[in-house]
């Protein structure tokens, strides 16, 4: 029975010892939630940043994988629209399945203003029709030459890195949109 007691006391002020230790008065709970976002969480630009390079050193981790039509499954290979939106839902980030869905989402920017992480849509093969039926995710910018990193059913068939003044992509650009 003492023991039952004395194992009881040193509960009891262990508890009480803990909870003054770990309790903040009002007044500075505000400034130490504020402080440590600021520690977790690096200002929005280079949270940007981060995230661009992150999701670009991703997307050229599969370079190879085979193209496969409807797929979005590293495993089996990838279409166009799969591979975007394998690497986009990767980070978080909820993207279309389709390349024309990916059309009407996002915001759209002109070309000379395309940062490095945005997708770039292209029409289908037959570049008089006007619908978006391809897409890939810009890769880098360097002067004014833009590479984009998509899954292609052309003489790459799969994942592949491509400049967009290579074969007839110009032709076929609609637009760039950004994700962030």
């Amino acid at each position: 029975m003492r023991k039952t007691i004395v194992l009881f006391t040193v509960l009891l002020v262990g508890t009480f010892a803990a909870k003054s230790q770990t309790t903040i008065p009002a007044e500075y709970q505000e400034m130490v939630d504020k402080l440590s976002k600021q520690l977790v969480s690096p200002p929005l630009k280079d949270q940007e940043a981060t995230s661009t390079s992150k999701i670009i050193e991703f997307a050229k981790s599969m370079i190879g994988i085979r193209y496969r039509a409807a797929s979005s499954s590293p495993s089996r290979g990838f279409d166009c629209s799969g591979f975007v939106n394998y690497v986009f839902s990767n980070f978080g980030f909820k993207v279309p399945r389709s390349s024309r869905d990916f059309a009407a989402s996002g915001d759209a920017v002109k070309l000379e203003d395309a940062k490095i992480g945005d997708v770039i849509l292209f029409t289908g093969t037959n570049s008089r029709s006007r619908r978006p039926g391809h897409v890939g995710i810009v890769y880098s910018i360097d002067g004014d030459e833009i590479k984009f990193i998509h899954s292609s059913s052309g003489s790459a068939r799969g994942v592949t890195i491509t400049s967009l003044n290579e074969g007839f992509y110009k032709k076929r650009f609609l637009k760039v949109i950004s994700i962030f």
